[in-house]
C-alpha cells in the first residue's frame, strides 16, 4: 500500500508542479516548441484536463484499495499523451521539445502498473481470508 500511496502521490505532486505554470506560459510554449499555438482553447483545455487526473491520483494516493478499480485507467492514462507524441514526433511533426517532456508518463505509467498489481495482490489476500 505504502508503494501504491508514494507512486501516485509523486505523480499528483510533480503533474501539479509542472501543469500550473503552463497557463502562464502558452506565449513561451509557443516560441520554444514551434509551430506556435493557434488554438489555445484545446491547449488550456488540455491543462484543465490533465490537472483533473492529478485530482484522482491524490483520491488514489489516500485509498489504493478503495480506488483499485480505477488503477488500470490511471495506467492509460500515462500513455495517452506519450504514445501519439512519439508518434508525431517521428514524421517530424512534434518538436523534441515537447517530445522529451512525455518520456516522463511512462516511468509514472510503469509505476503505476506495480502499484496496481500489490494493491490488487492485497486484495485478493484479504478476501481470501
Amino acid at each position: 500500500m505504502k508503494f501504491a500511496r508514494t507512486s501516485y502521490g509523486v505523480a499528483a505532486a510533480y503533474g501539479i508542479v509542472t501543469l500550473v505554470p503552463l497557463y502562464f506560459f502558452i506565449g513561451k510554449v509557443s516560441h520554444d516548441a514551434p509551430p506556435p499555438i493557434t488554438h489555445p482553447e484545446f491547449y488550456y483545455g488540455f491543462i484543465g484536463l490533465a490537472l483533473l487526473w492529478q485530482l484522482v491520483f491524490i483520491l488514489i494516493a489516500n485509498d489504493p484499495l478503495r480506488y483499485l478499480l480505477i488503477m488500470p485507467i490511471t495506467i492509460l492514462e500515462k500513455a495517452v499523451y506519450t504514445v501519439p507524441v512519439l508518434m508525431l514526433y517521428s514524421i517530424g511533426q512534434v518538436h523534441k521539445n515537447i517530445m522529451l517532456p512525455s518520456l516522463v508518463d511512462p516511468i509514472f505509467g510503469v509505476l503505476f502498473v506495480v502499484a496496481y498489481l500489490k494493491v490488487r495482490n492485497l486484495a485478493s489476500k484479504r478476501t481470501a481470508s
